[in-house]
């Protein structure tokens, strides 16, 4: 039997990017994103409708998360479901998230200065870019926000030159 995983998103940033390093030194960035549905209801009248989703970012992918992205910053984000499961407390649980294989910055050179409070994107992000290091690694974690090995994430420095995109 054929299967296909597949998922775009389009939608805003609702938490800044948290940059770690599993135990091997991939590095992996989770956000959350806001995703909008509006439909008309039965009566006529507009129902707006937000989901949030988890994104999980490894990678170089997870590097250019931590770096340009922040809290409000519009992506677009392509990606594949992915079901965690764990056992805490003897209480098995699970959740659903999207490991992301592509991001796009959205809100160009402009929307990039004015910043997210004017309806910018992140005030780093100087134009629209792609990234995307092909397929994410087979790592998991034991449970939501747990990125295993610790260590201090983030950009250390550099110019606009090394940006790769």
């Amino acid at each position: 039997m054929a299967s296909f995983n597949k998922v775009i998103l389009l939608g805003n940033v609702t938490r800044d990017p948290e940059l770690r390093y599993v135990s091997s030194g991939t590095p992996v960035t989770e956000i959350g994103l806001a995703v909008n549905n509006r439909r008309k209801g039965p009566n006529g009248d507009w129902i707006d409708e937000t989901t949030f989703v988890d994104v999980t970012f490894w990678s170089r992918d997870a590097e250019i998360a931590g770096q340009y992205v922040t809290k409000g910053s519009p992506l677009m984000i392509e990606g594949r479901l992915k079901l965690d499961t764990w056992e805490k407390d003897g209480k098995k649980n699970s959740k659903l998230r999207v490991v992301g294989e592509r991001l796009v910055l959205l809100g160009g050179r402009d929307a990039a200065a004015r910043g997210p409070a004017e309806g910018g994107s992140a005030p780093r992000a100087r134009r629209p870019a792609v990234a995307n290091s092909g397929p994410a690694p087979e790592e998991s974690f034991d449970g939501p926000h747990d990125g295993g090995g610790g260590g201090s994430g983030g950009y250390t420095g550099g110019s606009d030159d090394d940006i790769p995109f």
